[in-house]
C-alpha cells in the first residue's frame, strides 16, 4: 500500500466507512468463491465423463439439453453424464440460494449491520468532548453510567468482556471493547478530551493500573478509582487518583445516614 493510501486509511471517517464495506466484500467474496468451485467441479466432471473440452463442458453447464444432442452424434455414457448434470445443477442452485441468504443476512441482520453500528459509535466517540470514561460495565460501572446519563452527562464505556460489552451496546451506551489498562484503548476512548476516567472494574489492581495509564496520556484528566479495600487507597492515590471509592464503605455510610 502506498504512503498516500495508508494516510487516507488512517483518517477516522474513511477507516470507519471501509470496515463495513470490507465486511460485505468478504461475504460476497466467499460466496463467489463457493459458486466458482461448484462450476469448476462441474466442468472437470463433464470433461472427464464426456470426453469433451472445457468450452463444451461449460456449454453443457449452461444448457444441459445440449448433452443429449452431443450423444446423438457421439458414443458415450449419456445416462451417467445426465445424472452428473442433475447433481451439478442442484449444487449450483443450492449454492446460489446460500449466497443470497448469506449476503442478505449480512447486509440486513448481521455482520454489516453490526459494523455500521460500530462505525457510528466510534464516530460519536471521536467527536466527544468533556465526557466521562467508565472502565468496566459490571454492576458498579453500569450503575454509574446510568446515573450519569440520567443527568445528561456523556459517557463512554470501555469493557473487555464480550457479554458485558454487548450489554453496554444494547443499552445504547457509547462503548468500545478492549483492555482499559492499555494506552491505545484509552486513547480510542478519547481520554485526552475526557473530563474524568472512572476505574470501575471489580479488581483494585486493574483500576490502579488504569489510573496510571490515563495519567500518563492525559495528566489533567480527573481520576476516580474503585478499590475493594482501604489498604489499596494509598496506592491508588500515588497512582494519581483524585478520588478513591470503596463501594462497601460508601454503601454502609449511606445505610447509616438513612437509619
Amino acid at each position: 500500500m502506498s504512503h498516500s493510501l495508508r494516510t487516507v486509511a488512517r483518517r477516522p471517517l474513511v477507516r470507519h466507512l471501509l470496515r463495513p464495506v470490507a465486511a460485505f466484500a468478504a461475504v460476497v467474496g466467499v460466496g463467489v468463491a463457493a459458486f466458482a468451485a461448484v462450476v469448476g467441479v462441474g466442468v472437470a466432471g463433464f470433461s472427464s465423463l464426456g470426453g469433451v473440452g472445457v468450452v463444451d463442458a461449460l456449454f453443457w453447464l449452461l444448457d444441459p439439453t445440449s448433452i443429449e444432442l452431443h450423444f446423438q452424434a457421439h458414443e458415450g455414457p449419456e445416462t451417467l453424464v445426465k445424472g452428473y448434470a442433475v447433481v451439478v445443477l442442484s449444487g449450483l442452485v443450492v449454492t446460489g440460494l446460500w449466497i443470497g441468504e448469506t449476503v442478505f443476512s449480512a447486509a440486513f441482520g448481521g455482520q454489516i449491520k453490526s459494523e455500521f453500528k460500530q462505525m457510528q459509535i466510534e464516530r460519536a466517540i471521536d467527536e466527544a468532548e468533556g465526557h466521562i470514561i467508565i472502565c468496566g460495565y459490571g454492576t458498579f460501572g453500569k450503575t454509574v453510567a446510568g446515573s450519569l446519563r440520567e443527568g445528561d452527562r456523556e459517557v463512554v464505556v470501555i469493557e473487555q468482556d464480550d457479554a458485558e460489552y454487548r450489554r453496554a451496546v444494547d443499552d445504547d451506551v457509547l462503548a468500545i471493547q478492549g483492555d482499559a489498562r492499555r494506552e491505545e484503548t484509552l486513547t480510542d476512548a478519547g481520554v485526552k478530551r475526557a473530563a474524568t476516567v472512572v476505574g470501575a472494574i471489580d479488581d483494585s489492581n486493574a483500576n490502579i493500573q488504569i489510573a496510571m495509564a490515563a495519567s500518563q496520556i492525559a495528566p489533567t484528566v480527573r481520576l476516580v478509582v474503585r478499590v475493594g479495600d482501604e489498604m489499596y487507597e494509598p496506592l491508588a492515590r500515588r497512582a494519581g487518583a483524585d478520588e478513591v471509592i470503596i463501594p462497601e464503605i460508601a454503601s454502609a455510610r449511606q445505610v447509616t445516614a438513612n437509619l
